[in-house]
């Protein structure tokens, strides 16, 4: 096993303590009570369109920040059964 550190290439770095969530509309994925995935599409100065998502139990907690195509490719993974618990 090697010692190397692998790279992180973050493409976004230069947007993610920039993107202003004041007004940011959250859409809440689920019904009741409860903790939900919130996610809200941002627009940026750069022109560009980001999906936002948080945890409504903590609303000023982290937030998750994704490109369209991530988003794109996010929601494809989850439709495809990608992150489902193996058991």
């Amino acid at each position: 096993m090697s010692n190397k550190q692998v790279p992180v290439y973050d493409d976004k770095a230069e947007v993610r303590d920039h993107l202003d969530l004041t007004d940011a509309e959250w859409i809440r994925a689920g019904e009741g009570e409860g903790e939900h995935v919130e996610v809200a599409f941002v627009e940026h100065t750069d022109g560009n369109t980001y999906v936002a998502m948080r945890n409504s139990a903590q609303p000023d907690g982290p937030v998750l920040v994704f490109t369209e195509s991530e988003w794109e490719a996010f929601i494809e993974g989850a439709k495809d059964g990608e992150f489902d618990e193996p058991w």
